[in-house]
């Protein structure tokens, strides 16, 4: 009886210890990634659904290589969770969907601040919008611009509408990209993320955009033919974004999973570089300080122009301004009237 007692003791440590796996809810996870379950995205999310099992959740993830789709099922209730990029969640949070505004964080260093400041639990509110709730954010990568002549990246100097001729692919679920190519006066080509690849690679289209990863995923070196190349001036700073419908998940998950993705963000960076190294230096295209200062104010028009319609949030235009202001004060934004 004392040793059929112990190895009660015994079974119920194992089992208080392991609580978390056996009592955990099945929930869906969908991810979005260009290639599905094969997909650098996937591979990050099945690392989350293990930690995710420590905060009482068991994730059954399902792949999609479409946006949209992924976006409407979860709005549907089909997903209780997805994680996709943080142009799709600006139509659930546009707080945290604005972090991908243009040219609004130049750097992973920028990127580093304002997400240890937003993922703290004092600004957890500014996570929460109706029954949603963004429960992590992690950086996919610097956003470039690939060109298939390198003499476009000095067209900026015609006068506006003069550069018609320019097709540029745009998905048709981002404003900044149309609000921007309407401001330079070139053509815009709406497109699906997957469909721009293709017709910038087929010559369709003479620019797309998009981070390193999907230079060699989508072959954009087709593209880019001779004379083309990477414009080494972030656009955007791209980011996953791991939502859920709040009321599905325990109590203080949101909390848990956004310090974890927090402790993942050098791990994440190290992965964007990554595919930034590998992009042969030849392909790369330097522009000049004078271009640099052009491009910012461009940008910085179409995020105030996207900020009165109400696509972007003002607050995080502001905290992004701030950031940008503290680590290069000389900037011209920083002294403008019109300030974010």
């Amino acid at each position: 009886m004392r040793i059929n007692g112990i190895y009660s003791v015994l079974l119920l440590l194992v089992l208080s210890g392991n609580s978390h796996c056996i009592f955990a809810d099945t929930k869906r996870l969908c991810v979005f990634d260009l290639l599905g379950a094969n997909g650098p995205i996937y591979a990050q999310m099945t690392d989350y659904k293990i930690a995710a099992l420590s905060w009482g959740v068991d994730f059954q993830l399902k792949p999609y290589v479409n946006e949209k789709k992924a976006a409407a099922d979860f709005k549907s209730g089909v997903c209780d969770a997805v994680s996709f990029t943080g142009t799709q969640s600006r139509q659930f949070n546009i707080f945290s969907g604005s972090l991908d505004a243009m040219g609004g964080i130049p750097s992973y260093q920028h990127l580093k601040t304002i997400i240890n400041s937003i993922g703290s639990e004092q600004a957890s509110s500014l996570m929460i919008n109706d029954s949603y709730e963004v429960v992590g954010i992690i950086p996919m990568g610097a956003v470039y611009l690939f060109v298939n002549n390198r003499a476009l990246v000095n067209d900026y100097h015609a006068e506006q509408n003069a550069l018609g001729h320019i097709r540029v692919a745009v998905m048709d679920t981002d404003p900044a990209q149309l609000e921007l190519v309407r401001l330079i006066g070139a053509t815009t080509v709406r497109s699906s993320i997957s469909e721009m690849y293709k017709k910038f690679n087929s010559g369709f289209v003479n620019v797309t955009y998009g981070p390193a990863v999907v230079y060699e995923a989508m072959e954009l070196y087709k593209g880019m033919q001779n004379n083309g190349g990477v414009v080494r001036f972030p656009v955007a700073q791209l980011t996953l974004q791991i939502m859920i419908h709040k009321a599905k998940f325990p109590e203080g998950y949101g909390q848990k999973s956004r310090q974890y993705t927090l402790a993942e963000f050098d791990k994440a960076v190290q992965l964007a570089k990554s595919y930034e190294d590998r992009i042969a230096p030849e392909w790369w295209i330097n522009i000049s300080e004078a271009e640099q200062t052009h491009y910012h104010e461009l940008y910085r028009k179409v995020r105030l122009s996207l900020r009165n319609k109400g696509i972007y949030d003002g607050r995080m235009l502001k905290l992004m301004s701030r950031v940008r202001c503290k680590k290069k004060p000389e900037l011209l934004e920083c002294t403008a009237e019109d300030r974010e």
